[in-house]
Formats: structure tokens, sequence, C-alpha cells
């Protein structure tokens, strides 16, 4: 491994280690969003084993926010897993039908979600500092 790849692994693993749990959780929209990007790219660039590698990254990252989710807290759960069973569904559909506008898609609501999470994460962290 470089100096430079040594240097952001250890800054990336010291960033999780010392993060909320609300920034975790945008952290993984962050992950989630590029590699569905990075995935709709690489299917129109024709290079399908970095597009299939790219979704199922971002599918493996979807997959954990669903797992994450406490169900005994009411509606907003229930919601967040309605919306990343849709997620999971449409990349599924879209795969198969060939179409990476449809990762760009999913990554657009994630990036709605994204907003929120980041909010909710200032707003906490504020609170705590006052």
């Amino acid at each position: 491994m470089n100096p430079y790849a040594a240097a952001r692994s250890a800054y990336t693993e010291s960033s999780v280690l010392s993060a909320t749990p609300e920034r975790l959780v945008v952290m993984l929209y962050d992950g989630a969003i590029r590699f569905l990007y990075a995935g709709a790219a690489a299917a129109r660039e024709g290079r399908r084993d970095v597009a299939r590698d790219r979704l199922r990254r971002a599918q493996a990252v979807i997959d954990e926010l669903n797992r994450s989710l406490d169900m005994s807290q009411g509606q907003i759960p229930r919601n967040l897993r309605a919306l990343y069973n849709f997620c999971s569904r449409h990349l599924i559909e879209s795969t198969a039908a060939g179409n990476p506008a449809g990762y760009e898609e999913v990554a657009k609501l994630l990036s709605e979600l994204r907003e929120a999470w980041e909010q909710t994460s200032m707003a906490l962290a504020a609170e705590a500092a006052e």
C-alpha cells in the first residue's frame, strides 16, 4: 500500500470510530450515493464488471441501513424500511432492464434522505455543545 492510501485508510478508520451514530448514517448514504453514480457511469461505458461491483456495494449499504432500523421506534423506521425496500427493488428492475438511469434515481432519493440525516446530525451536535 502506498503512503497516500495508508494515510487515507487511517483517516477513514479514525472518522468512523469517532463518529456519532447519526454521522455514521450520513457516511453510509455518502458511500451508497457514490457507488450508484459510479455504477451508472460504468454501465454507460460498457464496463459491466465495474458496474456490477459498484451496484453490489451500494446494495450492501442499503441493506445495512435497512437492518439497522429499530422498528420499535414508530412510524419513521417503518417508512424508511419501505423506502429502502423500494430502492432495492428499483435497482434490481433497473439492472434487469439495462437502465443505469434507475441507479441515479435511487441515488437522488438517497441524497434527500442523506440531507435530512445531515441536518439531524448537526442539530444534535449543536444541542450537545450547549
